[in-house]
Formats: C-alpha cells, sequence, structure tokens
C-alpha cells in the first residue's frame, strides 16, 4: 500500500475547475437539446411548449453565466454587483470567495426560477396559486445555504476558531427549543411581566371567567371626560401595548389625559370549551357599561387591535342594531378586518386539513398557543425561523434581549370552538361582510348601519392583516372615518412611539375608493402616528374633568382587587 498525501490548495482548485467545466458541458448540451417541437409533433403544455422552453432556456443560460463567472472570477459582471442585498448573505466571503458566490447566486437563482415556475401554472385558481406559491416560497427559504453548516462561510469560520463549541452550543439550545416545543427567540430571564414589562401603574377593577378589566392610574390633574376602553387580541397578551415603558401606548395614552381601561383576556382552558364568538362579544358590551356606570359617562373611546378589531366591528353592529349605538363615541381599530377577500398569508391554512388538525389538537376544547405561535412564525419563516436556526443553533450565538420577541413567544390559548368557527365563519366564507349573514344573540349584523366615528389604522407593511384589506372597512361603515396608513407591520406600525422618531405615517382628507388612489395623494408624516390619533380623539370631544374620586382605580364603584397588570396576564 502507497500513502496518498492530502490534496493541497492548487489540486483543490483543478479539481474544482474540472467539476465545474464538466457541468458546464452537460448544460451546454442540455441547451442544444430544447428545440421547439418538430412540425407535425404534439405540444405538451408544461414540457414542450413555447412558454416552458423558454422558461428552461433562460434557466441554463442563467446557469451557463454563473459556471463562466465561477471559472473565471476576475470578470465579474456589474450584472453581479449590482445584485439585491440580501441579508441573510451580508458576510463578505458570499462575494469575495468564488465558491460560496456561486453557491449564493445559484440559490437566489433557482429560487426565482421556482417561483416564477409557480406563477406560470395554468389550470389552477389564485386560492390554490397563492398556497403553491407560499409553499414553494417556505421550501425555498428552508433550503438556503446559510441554513447548513457546510455552506456558510460564517458557520465554518466560527467552528474553526471556536473548535466546534458554537455547534455545541447551538446544539443545546435546540434541544432546550425542542423539549419546550417553541422556538426561541429573546433571551429567556431578561423580561418579567410586572418587572419591565407591563409596567403601567393600575389596578384589576373587575375580573369574569373571560376577563380581567384594568383601571391606570391618571398622571395628569385633568383628563378626558370620556374615558377610552381597549380591546386587545386574545390570540396574544395585552401588554403589546404595554412594554417597556419607552414603548407603551398605554402609559403614552395616560399622559395625554386620557382615563385608561385595559381588558385583560383569561388564556383558554377546558373550562372555556363553549365559548364563542357571542361570548366575546357580550364581554365587550360588559367592559363597556362596566366603565360607562363606574364613572358616570353616557359613552367611551374604544380601540380593537386585530382580532378584537374586527369584534369590535361586530359589537358595534350589535349596538346599533338594538339601538343603543350611543354608548361608543369612537372606534378606533388597529390593524383590524371586516371584509376578508384580501387576507393575505393567513389564508393558506385555511382548509379542511388545517381544521382537521387543530380538532385534533384540541381534545379538552382549547387550542395549544404554541400552535398559533408557529402559524404565524411561517408567515415569515425567513425572519422569525431561520435566521435564528443560524445564529443560535448552527453560530451559537446567545440570544438577544428583545421585549417585543418576549411578547411574541408568550403563547395564549384559543377556545377551539370559537377558533374554528372564526376560520370557517370569517376567512373562509367571510360572513361578516354580509349584512345579516351573521346574528349575535339572535341580532343579525349588518356593519353599513353602523355610524359610529372610526379612526382606521392600516400597516403598509403588515403580512398579517394586509393594509388593502384593512381599507375595505372603509366602504362598509356609513359614519365619519379618518384612514392613516402606518410604515411597517402588524406590530412596528402600531407600536411607534413619536420620541422614537421612526417610521411614518400617511393621511388623505379627500374621499378616494380605493388604496392606490388614497396613496397616490395621501401627504407622508414622518413619525408616529399617536399624536395624530389623540389629536382626532379630541375633535369628537375634548371637555375635560378633574382626575379625581372614580378617576382613580379603587376610588370609585369599582374597588381594587389587585395591581396591574393583573392574574390572567402571568397565567400560562
Amino acid at each position: 500500500m502507497t500513502d496518498t498525501q492530502a490534496p493541497g490548495l492548487a489540486d483543490l482548485q483543478r479539481w474544482t475547475w474540472v467539476l465545474g467545466r464538466a457541468q458546464q458541458m452537460m448544460m451546454e448540451q442540455g441547451l442544444a437539446a430544447m428545440q421547439a417541437p418538430a412540425t407535425g409533433a404534439p405540444v405538451v403544455p408544461g414540457i414542450n411548449d413555447p412558454a416552458t422552453l423558454q422558461r428552461a432556456s433562460d434557466f441554463w443560460q442563467n446557469s451557463l453565466t454563473l459556471w463562466q463567472r465561477f471559472l473565471q472570477p476576475g470578470e465579474a459582471t456589474e450584472q453581479q454587483d449590482a445584485a439585491p442585498r440580501d441579508k441573510r448573505f451580508k458576510a463578505e466571503a458570499w462575494r469575495d470567495n468564488p465558491l460560496f458566490a456561486w453557491i449564493r447566486e445559484s440559490y437566489l437563482m433557482i429560487s426565482d426560477h421556482l417561483l416564477s415556475s409557480v406563477d406560470a401554472i395554468e389550470g389552477i385558481d389564485a386560492r390554490q396559486r397563492g398556497q403553491l406559491r407560499f409553499a414553494t416560497k417556505g421550501f425555498i427559504d428552508a433550503m438556503s445555504p446559510t441554513n447548513f453548516a457546510f455552506t456558510n462561510p460564517e458557520v465554518i469560520d466560527k467552528t474553526i476558531e471556536t473548535g466546534g463549541e458554537n455547534l455545541l452550543k447551538g446544539l443545546q439550545h435546540m434541544l432546550t427549543d425542542i423539549g419546550r416545543g417553541q422556538l426561541t427567540h429573546t433571551s429567556g430571564d431578561a423580561f418579567e411581566v410586572g418587572r419591565n414589562l407591563a409596567t403601567t401603574p393600575g389596578k384589576v377593577v373587575k375580573r369574569t371567567p373571560l376577563y380581567e378589566l384594568i383601571q391606570y392610574s391618571p398622571t395628569t390633574k385633568q383628563v378626558l371626560s370620556i374615558p377610552l376602553v381597549i380591546f386587545p387580541p386574545w390570540i396574544n397578551r395585552f401588554y403589546i401595548l404595554d412594554l417597556t415603558p419607552e414603548k407603551s401606548f398605554i402609559r403614552w395614552c395616560v399622559d395625554q389625559g386620557i382615563s385608561v381601561f385595559m381588558v385583560s383576556w383569561k388564556s383558554a382552558d377546558a373550562s372555556m370549551a363553549d365559548v364563542t364568538w357571542d361570548d366575546y362579544i357580550a364581554a365587550q358590551i360588559d367592559a363597556i357599561d362596566t366603565v360607562r356606570d363606574a364613572l358616570g359617562v353616557p359613552a367611551v373611546h374604544t380601540i380593537g387591535y386585530c382580532v378584537a378589531g374586527t369584534t369590535l366591528a361586530a359589537t358595534l353592529a350589535l349596538l346599533s342594531a338594538r339601538g343603543e349605538a350611543e354608548k361608543v363615541a369612537s372606534s378606533t381599530f388597529f390593524t383590524a378586518q371586516v371584509d376578508f377577500t384580501r387576507a393575505g398569508d393567513l389564508q393558506n391554512f385555511i382548509d379542511d386539513d388545517q381544521f382537521a388538525l387543530i380538532r385534533s389538537l384540541s381534545p379538552q376544547g382549547f387550542l395549544d398557543g404554541r400552535y398559533m405561535a408557529a402559524t404565524f412564525n411561517l408567515l415569515r419563516g425567513r425572519d422569525l425561523i431561520w435566521n435564528y436556526v443560524t445564529n443560535n443553533y448552527l453560530l451559537g450565538n446567545d440570544y438577544a434581549p428583545f421585549d417585543l420577541l418576549h411578547w411574541n413567544g408568550d403563547t395564549t390559548n384559543l377556545p377551539a370552538k370559537w377558533h374554528l368557527s372564526y376560520l370557517t365563519d370569517l376567512y373562509r366564507d367571510n360572513r361578516l361582510a354580509q349584512p345579516g349573514a351573521i346574528s349575535v344573540a339572535g341580532t343579525p349584523l349588518d356593519l353599513t348601519k353602523v355610524r359610529t366615528p372610526s379612526y382606521i389604522q392600516a400597516g403598509r407593511e403588515d403580512h398579517i392583516a394586509p393594509a388593502d384589506s384593512v381599507w375595505k372597512l372603509t366602504g362598509i361603515f356609513s359614519g365619519p372615518l379618518k384612514f392613516v396608513l402606518a410604515g411597517s407591520g402588524h406590530i412596528a406600525g402600531v407600536v411607534n412611539p413619536p420620541a422614537a422618531n421612526k417610521y411614518q405615517y400617511w393621511t388623505n382628507p379627500a374621499k378616494t375608493k380605493t388604496l392606490d388612489e388614497f396613496v397616490a395623494g395621501a401627504t407622508e408624516t414622518k413619525g408616529s402616528w399617536w399624536p395624530d390619533w389623540v389629536d382626532w380623539l379630541r375633535t369628537i370631544d375634548s371637555t375635560e374633568v378633574a382626575a379625581q374620586r372614580a378617576r382613580v382605580p379603587g376610588k370609585g364603584k369599582l374597588a381594587a382587587i389587585e395591581d396591574a397588570p393583573g392574574s390572567y396576564v402571568k397565567a400560562r
């Protein structure tokens, strides 16, 4: 037996060139073989029709171009340098190293080809195409070379530098996540509700089997005479609006001289197996009546966020049908939908298979919140899944403290019966947008009868409640309304305190029929839309009263039960 020396750098370069040239030759052969069918030969759609042959020709030609760049790295083209930046490939090696540059560009080229192929499929409807495109995009994100140790130059460098310690640390992160059944996004001990999150002073002044009502302590001598009742989505914890003090919408409202009440929903358990939408609407009306009676006022301002905004719209329709619309002086909707024809990527989860899965996961009548968390993560898989696979599993990095991501992982359980009804009645069948198609407590709902002054906020980049879907509310309600398009998405577009001086928003006082028409004539304002909202609120009624007696938690009809943020928000 003879000793075999390990190949040197020159050998590796030579064999890499040989392999590259061999693949280039095969590509050239394949390109030559792609000819139009002979005269009289059958044309098979998707196989040899002109459009398919052209896409195949483009793919092979692009592949050849990549190999030419790889074999002659000194001749990089302007097109390569001008390629759009992708933060997954921010390391210099993805451009400076010929091998990794080829891996990156090959991946991006194949990704584009797969998506364009989906767009070109004939004989399927828009819904099927959307589902196929969503699944294809998810596959593409999962197969990124950044997600694998041997095709990610940063991981290779880190593994050599640490002697593999990064992989061991990453494995521990992964095993921990498997044990808890949920992907970790942020440092587990950096935040705690009541310690450095949800710290705005206040008291729980009412508790029911479905919600706690929190009243916040005034910080001004005078407050608006009309109080504000906020309904957060029960899919998440309410403190998205009360994060760290500098980000807290609640604290900011209190400092603007508003008497603020917050509904904190109970995370579902077996006792809530029979809870339906009627119960949440009844709870909203109960909270409105409770505050009206406690403060001795005829009406309240309301805010509904996401699904709670959808429910608030139904509540307003029910009050209108009962002749009690005057109980609500104004309604504000944060990224809320009532017409679901353009409901975005969540529509891809609305089918019989998903419904069957939810039933199988809810034997006790409630759905574990981790299922919904995984669903929302899938909507932004590149950012909320694979980014953490790379950084925390492969690179072994520590989790950064981030209050918003702590909230995102603080899941709540959902009443399965109502959740399934919500998905079928609203998302699938769009019944809320049809007058009389849905009844609550025996009363048919008609949103077109709602005349309550409304402020409607949408996020320009919202992937959960797309702006053009939220916009549809403007063509349904009959009362005066103001539409505001905020920069960013479903969360950051809402939680944008003025002091941060981030993003922007657009307003347009003209009557417009479409979102595109609204944007075309809109005025852009830098920063947060919160001041615009509070100015609008004061146009409804600017009367102020002294911040004393019933305006102070526990000093009126409603006795203090415990300090904010209460017990329901901490229940797991």
